[in-house]
Parts: C-alpha cells; sequence; structure tokens
C-alpha cells in the first residue's frame, strides 16, 4: 500500500475516523487500534513478512526485560548480545547473502577456483532496515542503561511498527516516540491541519517532481552510452532531484500523517541542497541515520576524541557502513566512499562544524561565498549520486567519463524545458522556505485564507493530473 496511492488514502481516512471517534480517546484502544492498523498496512505489502517484524518486535521486547532482570553482568551480556545476532542475522541473510556468496565466488575465480556459491531466492522484506534499527537503538540504550525496557508489549510494537514510518523511517528512538505513544492523546485541530499540509507538499514532491524527473533519468541512464555529455549531465542533475524529492517527500507524508494522530515524528531531512558544505550536507540528509550512526558507531568508535587520524578513520567507517546499509552493492559503497572523501578536508582543517547554521538567515540572497559554497557541494553531490544510482562501479566511472565528452557544450537530445521549469520554481519556493519545517508552513499574516486555499486547490490539482492511477510508482527507499 503505497503513500501516492488512493487505497492509502481510504485507508488513511478510516483508521483517523475510528482513531478519534470510536475509541473516546481511550489510549488503550488508540494504541491497539494504531498496532492492528500497522500491522495491517504491512501485510498488504506480503502477509508472509509479518511474521517476521513480529517475531522481530518480541525478540527486542523480550531481550529488554530480561536484560533488566538480569541477575549478573554475563546474563545481562548475554541477552543483549542474542538480540544483536539475530536482529543482524536477519538482516544479513535477507539483504547481504547472496552478494558476499556471489562475491566470495568472484574472489576464488581470480584465484582460478571456480565456485558455484549456493544463493537464495527471496524478496527483500520491505523496511527491514527500518525496522530492525528500531529494535537495535531500543536494545542498546537499555543495555547502556539510557532507559528502561517497555513492559507494555502493545506500546512497545506501536513504537517498532507505527505505519507512517514502518516502510522507510524516519528511523525513531525509544526516548523520543516511546513516551508518545504512552502520553494520552486528544485531537489537536492545528496540528491535524499542518499535518495534511505536509502530506500535500509531501506528495507534490513525489508525484509531480520526482517521478517526472524519474521518467527522464532513467531513459538517459538506460541509454547513457549513446547520449551526448550534456544530456548525461541533465540525467545526473534530475535523478539529483528525483532521489530528494523522492525520499523527503515520503518523509513529509510520514511526518504528516503521524501528526494526523497527535505524534510528533523526527524530522528527516532540512533542505539538504542548499548546503555549504558536506558536513552540513549530512547534518541535513536522512537525519535519522546519519545521527543513529553518530550514536550507536562514530561515538562508541571514539567519536571526535581521538587524533585526526582516529577522526579520519571513524569518518570512513561510518560512511562505508552507511553506503552498505543502502544496499548490498559494490555501488553504494564506493557512494559511501566517496563522500567519506568528500568530508575529509574539512575534519583535516577542523571546519566540519562551520556551518551550524540556517545559510543566509534572514536575507533575501546568500553572499556570492555563500552562493559558491552551496554550487559546489551541489555538484560534488550530484556526482556521488551518479554512483548510487548506476548499476555497477564501472558503470557509473564510464558515466562519468561521458560526461566529459566535448559534447558536454552542446544542447542536450533530451528536451525538458518545462520540467527545468518546474525545479526552478521549486528551488525557489524551497529556498524561501529554508527556515521553515515544510513549505507549507504558511505565515499566515502574509498569506491569506483565500490565497492558502488557492495554494492548496493547485497543488491538488498538479497532484491529481500527474498521479498514474493504473501504475503505481515506488518510493525508491523502499528496496532498503
Amino acid at each position: 500500500m503505497l503513500f501516492n496511492s488512493l487505497s492509502f488514502a481510504l485507508f488513511l481516512s478510516v483508521v483517523f475516523v475510528v482513531y478519534w471517534y470510536l475509541t473516546n480517546n481511550n489510549l488503550r484502544l488508540q494504541n491497539i487500534l494504531l498496532l492492528a492498523a500497522s500491522y495491517f498496512f504491512y501485510s498488504c505489502w506480503d502477509w508472509r513478512f509479518l511474521f517476521l517484524l513480529i517475531f522481530s518486535t518480541l525478540l527486542d521486547y523480550f531481550t529488554g526485560i530480561k536484560m533488566q532482570d538480569a541477575g549478573s553482568k554475563i546474563s545481562r551480556k548475554n541477552w543483549f548480545w542474542l538480540s544483536i545476532i539475530v536482529n543482524l542475522g536477519f538482516l544479513g541473510v535477507f539483504k547481504y547473502y547472496n552478494f558476499f556468496a556471489d562475491t566470495f565466488a568472484e574472489v576464488m575465480s581470480h584465484a582460478g577456483i571456480e565456485v558455484n556459491p549456493f544463493t537464495i531466492q527471496v524478496i527483500l522484506p520491505v523496511g527491514i532496515s527500518f525496522y530492525t534499527f528500531h529494535g537495535l537503538s531500543y536494545v542498546i540504550d537499555i543495555y547502556k542503561r539510557k532507559i528502561i525496557p517497555e513492559y507494555n508489549f502493545v506500546d512497545y510494537a506501536v513504537f517498532v511498527s507505527f505505519f507512517p514510518l514502518l516502510v522507510a523511517g524516519p528511523i525513531e528512538r525509544a526516548t523520543h516516540l516511546l513516551p508518545q505513544i504512552k502520553k494520552p492523546r486528544v485531537f489537536d485541530y492545528a496540528k491535524a491541519i499542518d499535518g495534511l499540509r505536509q502530506i500535500l507538499w509531501g506528495l507534490f514532491k513525489k508525484v509531480v517532481i520526482a517521478d517526472n524527473c524519474a521518467v527522464i533519468a532513467n531513459r538517459i541512464f538506460d541509454l547513457s552510452d549513446d547520449l551526448s555529455g550534456s544530456t548525461l549531465l541533465v540525467g545526473a542533475l534530475f535523478f539529483t532531484f528525483q532521489i530528494y524529492c523522492d525520499f523527503s517527500g515520503y518523509s513529509d507524508i510520514a511526518l504528516g500523517t503521524a501528526r494526523l494522530f497527535g505524534i510528533e515524528l523526527l524530522r528527516n531531512f532540512a533542505f539538504p541542497y542548499f548546503s555549504r558544505d558536506i558536513a552540513e550536507f549530512w547534518r541535513r540528509w536522512h537525519i535519522s541515520l546519519s545521527s543513529w550512526f553518530k550514536d550507536y558507531l562514530y561515538i562508541p568508535l571514539g567519536g571526535s576524541k581521538g587524533g585526526t587520524w582516529m577522526k579520519i578513520r571513524n569518518t570512513i567507517f561510518i560512511f562505508l557502513v552507511s553506503g552498505f546499509w543502502h544496499g548490498a552493492n559494490w555501488t553504494f559503497i564506493a557512494w559511501g566512499l566517496l563522500n567519506a572523501l568528500y568530508i575529509i578536508p574539512s575534519i583535516v582543517l577542523n571546519t566540519n562544524r562551520n556551518n551550524m547554521d540556517i545559510v543566509a538567515s534572514g536575507k533575501y540572497l546568500p553572499t556570492a561565498k555563500e552562493a559558491l559554497s552551496i554550487g559546489t557541494t551541489f555538484i560534488l553531490t550530484l556526482f556521488a549520486w551518479i554512483f548510487f544510482r548506476s548499476d555497477s562501479i564501472s558503470s557509473a566511472f564510464t558515466y562519468i567519463t561521458n560526461i566529459f565528452k566535448p559534447s558536454l557544450f552542446t544542447i542536450p537530445s533530451i528536451r525538458s524545458s518545462n520540467l527545468f521549469l518546474l525545479l526552478t520554481f521549486f528551488t525557489i519556493v524551497e529556498w524561501i522556505c529554508r527556515n521553515k519545517k515544510h513549505c507549507l508552513e504558511f505565515d499566515h499574516h502574509l498569506f491569506v485564507k483565500p490565497l492558502r486555499i488557492t495554494i492548496y486547490l493547485v497543488l491538488t490539482y498538479c497532484i491529481l493530473f500527474n498521479l498514474k492511477f493504473h501504475e503505481e510508482s515506488e518510493f525508491i527507499y523502499f528496496q532498503f
């Protein structure tokens, strides 16, 4: 059940009505409803994967309690490692087993030994990387005594499987989400309206921008060997906007949907393409994943407390793991390594925390220096996305090499003037709203009600006009 489908609109409407009007604000009934709705939502993908989700939830629920009740450090540690190993084991089997098997066979073939690896034919359970990380953070926090375990299974299960974030995040923390699940909730009209606005903006980014960029980007990447350098650059540009609008659009819909039920999820994007350096970009892109790796890997490895070489080592490791988290392909690892190489100079020069504020705050335009920094960071990110999008490292290098042909200075062979205008309009709107949570968070004294309604109607028309009712378009991050 996709967020950009009529079936989800119907599902959300039914759950919303029952949640607020039939549960009589009874917290226990509300949470039971959210859990049932979340399991139904997930089973719509493949009901067999629901059992894996429930098993993972039960595992972490019981090991959390067992760690708390353990009579010795050894017993506590055993329960901790049981959860870690089983969780990562499932993730490894479903997501990475075939990759390692094929890689081993390839390495052995270079040594002159032919190996026929045993591979498994299984569909990757949707959202497994996300809900596994929910459980891991919960178990780690209990082990480190940052939190105590949740004894109410329904409340904990809602934390893991709350349907707005179940498939592609944001990756929540128990310290942030569980207190909201356990707290009585009453309908807040202003919060619900703002949630609907964020859903509308997320749908616009996904359906109108990302899906239209995808059509041209896919065509260019599929035919890259026969196209001019300028056309390949356009393809990379469109994919750069596609992946941002696709994933941040999903996050907007998730956050807006959660707000309809009185719950605030972690922000996942903060206008990353206006970043002035790569360090700032990663503070603004997929924030929940970046902060997860910082808290549960980077800091335990020593973080920034050691010397420069330790910082570089830790940074490279985190970006390699981040790349591998995205998928079982060397292209993702190369993408992670490239981003690590981008950020290392700022670590060496100790400038990686120079840009912590909003760019050009309180101004209409950036300074020439800020504009140059934003442009440079955007171009570096664009070329990194080529590795993310390509099928292999060699095809990524070929794509980049073919960009820098004399044909780079010719007119692109694919005409997309309307899409360029749309992206220009979108970028201007995002720039104006860069200090807000989302672009429909209006200042009511500037946007009177008739103007706001007109904007809502125009966006709704654009979404319905571009929505492919007969061919649903999945979100990119569903594959992770």
